[in-house]
């Protein structure tokens, strides 16, 4: 797949995602008081998490805690309670608790908007740090999760084995004006059509420029 095709790929999808549900940390960002801080956290909780788990149990922990200063001085146990059944819930909440109290001590209660710095927060990898800066702050970054891996080695966009390796071969393939949205899209598309086994070649509105690299079985 060419610059060309995926251009062409990404401008389909961007008229087709109008249909589909919108991911929860997306939700969560147009409705934020506190846009990069609520992204941070329901990217946070998304880690492992199934997407409408992420929108519960977002919506539970920032109601009842919507800025660093709250988050920071909530129990974990009751920060557990607030975000259960996410995945690894324990460790998320002591990793929440901790990130509120290092943005209040070391950032003045707001989210940093640099790659490395986001790096030092407990539980912050490149996917979320990504996630913050492209959600958050409306700036330029690939955040690559497992819809955006497998569907750009899928579309043979790339050839890489590891989200790391996908991000840098995005980085240097990419036209720079598609990074904002690129994960947006691939996930949407991953969530609703795209999926990682049997999916719905049939009703895919790409289906033409794909190369289905590992695709054995589809509908």
């Amino acid at each position: 797949m060419n610059t060309t095709t995926i251009q062409k790929v990404l401008r389909i999808l961007q008229r087709e995602v109008r249909q589909w549900k919108v991911p929860a940390v997306g939700v969560v960002a147009e409705q934020a008081a506190d846009r990069p801080f609520e992204t941070l956290v329901s990217t946070m909780l998304s880690l492992r998490t199934k997407d409408d788990v992420t929108g519960r149990a977002s919506r539970r922990l920032l109601s009842r805690a919507p800025t660093p200063q709250t988050i920071a001085a909530l129990p974990a146990a009751e920060i557990e309670t607030l975000i259960y059944p996410a995945g690894f819930y324990h460790t998320k909440a002591k990793n929440l608790r901790e990130t509120a109290r290092i943005l209040l001590r070391d950032y003045g209660g707001k989210v940093p908007r640099k790659m490395e710095e986001l790096l030092k927060l407990p539980g912050v990898g490149r996917k979320t740090a990504n996630l913050v800066i492209t959600v958050g702050f409306g700036g330029y970054g690939i955040c690559v999760d497992t819809h955006v891996h497998r569907i750009s080695n899928r579309w043979a966009y790339v050839k890489t084995r590891t989200p790391a390796e996908t991000e840098s071969a995005l980085r240097a393939r990419l036209p720079r004006r598609y990074w904002r949205t690129y994960n947006d899209l691939l996930v949407t598309f991953g969530q609703n059509l795209c999926q990682p086994v049997s999916p719905r070649c049939s009703q895919c509105p790409v289906a033409r420029y794909c190369k289905k690299v590992g695709v054995s079985r589809h509908r």
